[in-house]
């Protein structure tokens, strides 16, 4: 049973494969976008993303924020770890000059100074305070469990949190803390910190992030927030952008009176020798307080409209790459290489610039992508189609050396057309060529020598042909066609075609005296030669094709010949190519009725010694 003819197309013809090229474009888009799991493109994601956050975080002032730092210096001055009092002192003092609420990004396990410990449980069992607890995700062998759990809410039907394998509590003295946020962080491969454990599941139990639990106690609504259970941290202003006031100075009252007002608090640290430094995008040592205080600058934007629209970036970004795709499958055959090349490096130019401004509407799509499309395209697309021009130039050139004098090959390559095999309506002149009396010169020899007689004669005509540079359009046994004009437009063709006939001639004729000194009979060619417009180019089917001229100019040539029997002379000209003719002295032999003309035809043939 025969396939259908869908089924048997040639997978190996250049359009098939120019489609499949461009379809594993696409499909490479969509799956770097879509399929799910590590992307392949994941580093160079992440490293852009890195890069676009560098470019656009803000230095502008984040005046709803106010970081209380316990750097260098105040560690200088009261040595790490500080009293429980000290860290109290901190909170009453913050909340005394006006704070909203307070954010303790301190993990207290066990207990110490009772003062200290009692002032805190007392500021987070009664005041807006929250105090950390940290899950751990990672260390599913040997779980972490220390510290007494606060807060939470049940975990709904449908979870949207990160599920916890373990913890680190506050000691049991703060265990009737009201509020308390995750400071557990869940790095990337690379060791930098992107993204935040929003919503933390354990034990049936759901836990907000640190920042999200500073909202939550000053009893801000959180609920229409769209928040997923893991968040990437936009990191939109840059450190400097934050009010930081040192923990050293606002206890000893070097604070500004009311600097803290109407603000939310975040006191933790910065110092090298605490060690709470993670790698973020803004620096290989950031302070962990800084993601805290980003992920809070984020909540509280989308809480007052300020966030980035939301967009689509993955429909966005695989729109490109088939936008990218119907250009070059466009282009590619009509441009050279080095063009299609720039116009995908241009291309993925202007993804960049895209991409830059897409980033913070879109957490999830993936940067890299269209850049890897356009890489492939450049690394595939491009090579295959320059070899497919090559493979057609290659052609073109066999085919045209078989008809075209080298030098117009060579005219050919460096002139700007696109195709010159092309049909084209073009004013040529046409010459053809006969041996008289060929029957009768061939029915007594051999096969053999019939062959070589023929073979001969043909390069009597050929070489004055291509020495004119002629086409050579196709030998009829004894004889030959061939035309000036085509493929490259010549204002001497008439004058070319003349001096051709001429020197055959004189091929001809030596060629005849050789044969005549040997006993053998003389040789006499007949020519005819008409000039006008014709339709030169390529014809025929996939199977063969001839590069040939066809028009009534072309016929008449042909009829011309035939006449020349009739004549003493060996060139009939038509009266088309004596009006061209400017190099040439020709005679008028009179009027002719050609085969399918109306009117008698003029002919001439060129004078002696012309």
């Amino acid at each position: 049973m025969p396939l259908p003819r869908f089924l048997r197309t040639d997978l190996r013809h250049p359009a098939v494969l120019r489609g499949l090229i461009a379809l594993v474009a696409v499909v490479l888009a969509g799956w770097l976008q879509w399929g799910g799991g590590t992307r392949p493109t994941s580093a160079v994601d992440e490293w852009l993303r890195d890069s676009f956050i560098q470019l656009r975080a803000s230095a502008v002032p984040e005046q709803r924020i106010l970081v209380i730092d316990i750097d260098e210096s105040s560690v200088a001055n009261i040595p790490w770890p500080w009293p429980r009092a000290r860290i109290a002192d901190l909170v009453e003092l913050a909340l005394a000059d006006g704070a909203r609420a307070v954010a303790l990004d301190i993990l207290m396990e066990k207990p110490a100074d009772a003062d200290g410990d009692m002032r805190l449980a007392m500021l987070a069992g009664h005041g807006p305070v929250v105090l950390a607890q940290m899950f751990d995700y990672l260390h599913a062998d040997a779980p972490l469990g220390s510290g007494h759990l606060v807060g939470g809410a049940p975990a709904p039907a449908a979870g949207n949190a990160l599920p916890a394998l373990g913890y680190l509590a506050n000691h049991a003295g703060l265990a009737q803390s009201r509020h308390a946020g995750n400071i557990g962080v869940l790095p990337d491969a690379d060791g930098a910190l992107r993204r935040l454990p929003v919503f933390t599941s354990y034990r049936g139990r759901v836990y907000p992030t640190l920042s999200l639990a500073l909202l939550q106690c000053c009893g801000d609504a959180t609920d229409n927030l769209p928040l997923r259970a893991v968040e990437r941290v936009p990191f939109a202003r840059d450190w400097a952008a934050y009010d930081v006031v040192k923990a050293v100075d606002l206890l000893s009252g070097n604070m500004p009176e009311g600097m803290a007002r109407g603000r939310l608090v975040l006191i933790g640290s910065s110092s090298l020798s605490i060690g709470d430094r993670i790698a973020t995008p803004l620096g290989a040592s950031s302070a962990g307080l800084l993601v805290h205080a980003s992920m809070l600058t984020s909540l509280l934007d989308r809480q007052q409209g300020l966030a980035p629209a939301a967009l689509p970036g993955k429909s966005i970004a695989f729109a490109f790459v088939l936008a990218v795709v119907l250009l070059t499958a466009y282009t590619l055959p009509r441009m050279s290489a080095a063009s299609n090349a720039l116009l995908l490096g241009a291309s993925a130019l202007l993804w960049l610039a895209i991409a830059w401004l897409l980033a913070p509407h879109d957490p999830d799509f993936a940067p890299a992508a269209p850049l890897l499309c356009c890489l492939y395209l450049l690394a595939v697309a491009v090579p295959f189609q320059w070899e497919l021009a090559q493979r057609r130039s290659r052609q073109l050139l066999g085919t045209l050396r078989q008809y075209v004098a080298g030098e117009v090959v060579d005219e050919l390559l460096r002139s700007d057309l696109k195709d010159p095999l092309a049909p084209r309506r073009l004013e040529v002149t046409t010459l053809v060529a006969d041996m008289q009396g060929y029957t009768s010169q061939v029915e007594a020899l051999s096969l053999e020598e019939a062959s070589r007689l023929t073979t001969q004669f043909l390069e009597c005509l050929t070489q004055p042909v291509l020495a004119q540079r002629g086409t050579l359009d196709k030998y009829t046994g004894d004889g030959l066609v061939a035309f000036w004009g085509a493929p490259l437009p010549n204002p001497d063709h008439a004058d070319l075609a003349l001096d051709a006939a001429a020197r055959i001639l004189r091929e001809v004729a030596q060629f005849s005296s050789q044969r005549e000194a040997s006993g053998l009979p003389p040789l006499r060619v007949r020519i005819g030669i008409e000039s006008g417009v014709a339709m030169a180019g390529d014809y025929g089917t996939a199977a063969r094709s001839i590069y040939t001229a066809v028009g009534d100019s072309v016929n008449t040539a042909a009829r011309l010949e035939q006449a020349a029997r009739d004549y003493p002379h060996d060139v009939i000209v038509g009266e088309g190519t004596a009006a061209l003719a400017r190099r040439h002295r020709l005679l008028l032999l009179g009027e002719r009725q050609l085969r399918g003309k109306g009117r008698p035809t003029r002919i001439y043939t060129l004078e002696q010694g012309a």
